[in-house]
């Protein structure tokens, strides 16, 4: 198969992105979000979950919630490249909210085929869903699971869960006696306790899920092959809310190195400052080609999905460390406070940076593919 032109990004993609800049632009503006996730500037303060529920239940309205549902499940059914749009918009406003695990629970339940049915009408009615996958050891591989299934129960922990504050239902990898199965969890049930870790990271939540016993809905038997088909999508997702993510940070320093001035002239007069913020531009110009490229192998190329897709997420790994190191050294003085909005930014890209394996991890499983086919 081939890709289509313009990375199958057509007019109805388009206009979803457009609106979703628009919508953020009106309703959630970065001193909203800077009121909203950084009221406490306390060290040492607990973990909290802080975002605007009321406004997340608009963006389930608009139905973005369900854009990569199947039209037969009761979604909308675009295609990767366009959900990409609308996930670098989401990075762009830095919005807390759990839309990103929402869509990366869709697409593995897509890939567990009829049984996945179940999650996926949970999500067309408006759930907010995340992965329960990892162990304590941070390893993306979802063979290392520390949760079993035994006697109809769930048991263990799932590290590094996503929004979990936010969401009303886990996906969960367990081992069973035939391998590895996807469990379809409420995260509110009995046997479910989730318990807050703090990190860098004031626009997201997350937490380690304890189950004691909790009752799931199989929804596959074969978790790891349903997971190694919907990885590349994940992935690609990630590296789109790092460009949008990377795409503020540039304006916002571009901007303010034109205005503020040293020796009567603005800053990004000094080569010091241009040559590193055209570095930036760069960057970010090849992260988001490649996570394009990733999207549309989703849509058209899937034997090519995983490649691309280790190649986005490592540009955009790479880009979203060094958009951040130069937007607080850009802004001076001023750059590492906490009244400045850009550590709100550089704290998500670093997050980012690491969720789902760094550049270094996704070169390596690239290397892998390449190398690997090429001996």
């Amino acid at each position: 198969m081939t890709q289509p032109n313009n990375y199958g990004f057509g007019e109805e993609a388009a206009l979803l992105k457009d609106s979703a800049r628009k919508f953020f632009r009106e309703h959630f503006p970065t001193d909203r979000l800077h009121a909203l996730v950084a009221a406490d500037p306390t060290p040492g303060r607990a973990p909290t979950c802080q975002w605007d529920e009321a406004l997340w239940a608009q963006l389930v309205e608009l139905g973005w919630t369900v854009l990569a549902v199947p039209e037969e499940a009761g979604g909308v059914g675009m295609p990767v490249a366009a959900v990409a749009g609308l996930v670098e918009e989401v990075g762009r406003a830095a919005f807390p909210c759990p839309l990103l695990g929402t869509l990366n629970a869709t697409y593995v339940l897509v890939a567990c085929g009829e049984a996945g049915a179940v999650g996926l009408a949970d999500i067309a009615a408006g759930k907010a869903a995340t992965l329960a996958l990892t162990d304590r050891h941070g390893a993306w591989d979802p063979a290392a699971t520390e949760v079993e299934y035994r006697d109809g129960g769930l048991y263990g922990t799932a590290w590094f869960v996503q929004d979990a504050g936010k969401c009303e239902r886990l996906l969960v990898c367990a081992s069973t006696d035939a391998g590895y199965g996807l469990f379809w969890v409420d995260a509110h049930a009995a046997g479910v306790t989730a318990e807050a870790d703090g990190i860098v990271d004031l626009t997201r939540d997350q937490a380690h899920i304890v189950f004691d016993g909790a009752a799931g809905i199989e929804v596959s038997g074969n978790a790891l092959s349903a997971l190694h088909q919907a990885m590349p999508a994940i992935w690609t997702l990630v590296a789109a809310d790092m460009v949008g993510a990377g795409e503020w940070q540039l304006q916002t320093t571009v901007e303010y190195v034109s205005t503020r001035k040293q020796f009567d002239r603005p800053l990004g007069f000094f080569q010091a400052i241009k040559h590193p913020l055209v570095e930036v531009m760069v960057q970010i110009d090849e992260a988001k080609s490649l996570v394009y490229n990733a999207a549309c192998a989703c849509d058209s190329e899937p034997e090519k999905a995983a490649q691309y897709a280790h190649m986005a997420k490592a540009s955009a790994s790479d880009m979203a460390a060094y958009a951040s190191s130069r937007s607080v050294q850009s802004h001076g003085g001023i750059g590492f406070t906490w009244e400045c909005y850009v550590h709100l930014y550089f704290k998500r890209q670093k997050h980012s940076q690491m969720l789902w394996g760094d550049g270094a991890w996704h070169r390596a499983r690239l290397a892998d593919i390449v190398i690997g086919t090429a001996a």
